[in-house]
C-alpha cells in the first residue's frame, strides 16, 4: 500500500520533534498505521535544519504554507505554527480541500474550535488535537474514549509547566515570584513576554478544551475565569506549607447544580495528594469520573519529542481512519455533536470553593472579633486561625485563615466589608482551596 503523504506547517520546536520522531520511528508507526507515513511538503519561514533529525527525509521545504494546504497529494496537514492567525486560515483551507488536519495549536481549538469541528464535519474530515492540551500525556484520548462509559463529575489540572517550575521553586527554596520567573526565562521555560504562563491564559486555553470533552458543551473560552500566579507572595506559599498545603495553579473544570465551573487560578490543596507532589515543569490532570473513581494522567506538559509524540499519536489514529465511515468516527469533542448541550458556564461569583485568606490587621483587643463578625454575616464559617508574630516595632500583624466551602459572592462581599476596616491596612490575600477528594 502507498505510503500516505503528510503536509508539515512549522519547523519549530514541535515540528522538529514530529520529524525526528516519524523518521526514527517509521517502521514501527508504519506497523501500527497499517501503511507508511512520509513528509512529502513542508513549510517553515526560518529553522535549523542542522537541529532536526532525519529533515533530509521531507520530500520538498518552502516557505508558503499555503502552497502545502493546496497540494493535491497531501491528504493529513499537521499544522504546528501555533497562534490565531494564519493557523485558522490553513486550517479551515486544508479542511476545504478534504484533507484531515493534526493540530498542536490549544489557542486555536480553544477560540475556534467549534467552527473548525463543524467545517470538519461538513467536509467528512477529522481534526486530531491531542497535543493541544499537556504535551505527551494522552489526556484526550482518555476523556473522549477510555472514560466514554463515566458521568465525569470534574476535573483538577496542573497544565502549564512554567507556572508549575515557578511555585515549586517559591516552596523549596523560599524564593520570590520575580526571581523564580527570571530562571524560568534564562532556563527556556518562560517566553520572553510571560504573560500566557504565569497569567493563566495557556491554562484556560487548555482548560476550556478539557471542560467541553468532559461535558459536552461547546468550547468557550470566554467564559473561563482566569487568575495568574504573579501575585502568590513567598509568604503564603510558606503559610500553607505551615498549615499542610501546597500551592498549585490549577485549572478546574466542575459539573455542579447551577452548571458549570471552568476556572483557572492559584489553589491550596492538602499536600497528601498526589496531584499535589507534581513538581517542576511537569504536567497532570486528575479526573474523577462516576464509575471509575479519580484517575491521574502524569507526564511531560510540553517540550519537542513528548508534545511530537502526541502529534504522531493523532497522525497515526487519522491514517487508520482514513477509509472508514466519516459518521463512524470517534467525536471531536467526545460526544456527538447534535448531542451537545447548552448547560451555562458559571461566571465565578457563583462558584463555591474554600478559601485561604491572609490580612494584616492592628493588633489590639476586639479586632479579630470584628473580621469574624464581618465573616459570619456572610454565612462564611472559619476551619483554622493562625496569627502571625508581628515584626518587631510593627503593630500590625499576619493573620492567616481558611474558611469552610461558600459561594464567591459571599466572600467578595465580607472582604469589601474587611478591608474598609481602619484596623486593616492592606488589600486581603484570597487564594481559593480545593480539597479534590475521591
Amino acid at each position: 500500500m502507498e505510503p500516505v503523504k503528510v503536509g508539515l506547517l512549522g519547523l519549530g520546536t514541535v515540528g522538529g520533534g514530529t520529524v525526528s520522531v516519524l523518521t526514527r520511528n517509521a517502521a514501527e508507526i508504519a506497523r501500527r498505521a497499517g501503511r507508511g507515513i512520509e513528509i512529502a511538503h513542508a513549510a517553515a519561514r526560518e529553522y535549523k535544519p542542522e537541529a532536526i533529525d532525519g529533515i533530509g527525509q521531507i520530500g520538498q521545504i518552502g516557505d508558503d504554507a499555503f502552497a502545502v494546504v493546496e497540494d493535491p497529494e497531501i491528504q493529513i496537514v499537521i499544522e504546528l505554527i501555533g497562534g490565531y492567525s494564519p493557523a485558522r486560515e490553513l486550517v479551515l483551507k486544508a479542511i476545504e480541500n478534504g484533507k484531515h488536519v493534526v493540530t498542536a495549536n490549544k489557542a486555536l481549538i480553544a477560540k475556534h474550535g467549534n467552527e473548525i469541528f463543524a467545517a470538519a464535519q461538513k467536509h467528512g474530515v477529522t481534526v486530531g488535537f491531542e497535543a493541544a492540551v499537556a504535551g505527551g500525556i494522552p489526556i484526550i484520548k482518555a476523556l473522549r474514549e477510555g472514560l466514554a462509559a463515566n458521568h465525569i463529575e470534574w476535573i483538577a489540572g496542573i497544565i502549564n509547566g512554567t507556572g508549575n517550575f515557578i511555585l515549586t521553586e517559591m516552596r523549596d527554596k523560599g524564593r520570590d515570584f520575580a526571581d523564580v520567573l527570571a530562571e524560568a526565562q534564562a532556563l527556556g521555560y518562560a517566553e520572553a513576554d510571560p504573560t500566557f504562563d504565569v497569567e493563566g491564559i495557556d491554562a484556560a486555553h487548555k482548560l476550556t478544551i478539557l471542560g467541553s470533552l468532559a461535558f459536552g458543551i461547546p468550547l468557550q473560552f470566554d467564559r473561563c475565569f482566569t487568575e495568574g500566579i504573579s501575585k502568590i507572595d513567598a509568604q503564603d506559599v510558606a503559610y500553607a506549607t505551615e498549615l499542610g498545603y501546597r500551592i498549585k495553579h490549577l485549572g478546574i473544570a466542575r459539573r455542579s447544580a447551577g452548571g458549570i465551573e471552568l476556572r483557572v487560578h492559584p489553589t491550596l490543596i492538602p499536600e497528601r495528594r498526589l496531584i499535589a507532589n507534581v513538581d517542576g515543569v511537569m504536567n497532570a490532570v486528575l479526573v474523577k469520573g462516576d464509575a471509575v473513581g479519580p484517575t491521574l494522567y502524569y507526564g511531560a506538559g510540553a517540550g519537542s519529542l513528548p508534545t511530537a509524540s502526541a502529534v504522531v499519536a493523532d497522525l497515526v489514529d487519522v491514517v487508520r481512519a482514513l477509509t472508514t465511515d466519516p459518521t463512524n468516527r470517534v467525536p471531536h469533542l467526545a460526544f456527538q455533536p447534535d448531542e451537545l448541550a447548552d448547560t451555562p458556564v458559571l461566571p465565578i461569583e457563583e462558584v463555591e470553593t474554600a478559601y485561604y485568606l491572609r490580612l494584616s490587621a492592628l493588633d489590639k483587643p476586639g479586632v479579630m472579633a470584628r473580621i469574624a463578625s464581618i465573616l459570619g454575616d456572610q454565612g462564611i464559617s472559619i476551619e483554622a486561625i493562625k496569627q502571625k508574630e508581628p515584626a518587631e516595632g510593627e503593630s500590625h500583624v499576619p493573620l492567616v485563615m481558611l474558611t469552610h466551602r461558600v459561594v464567591e459572592g459571599q466572600m467578595n462581599q465580607a472582604i469589601a466589608q474587611i478591608e474598609a476596616l481602619d484596623s486593616v491596612t492592606e488589600p486581603v490575600v484570597r487564594i481559593r482551596m480545593e480539597t479534590l477528594s475521591g
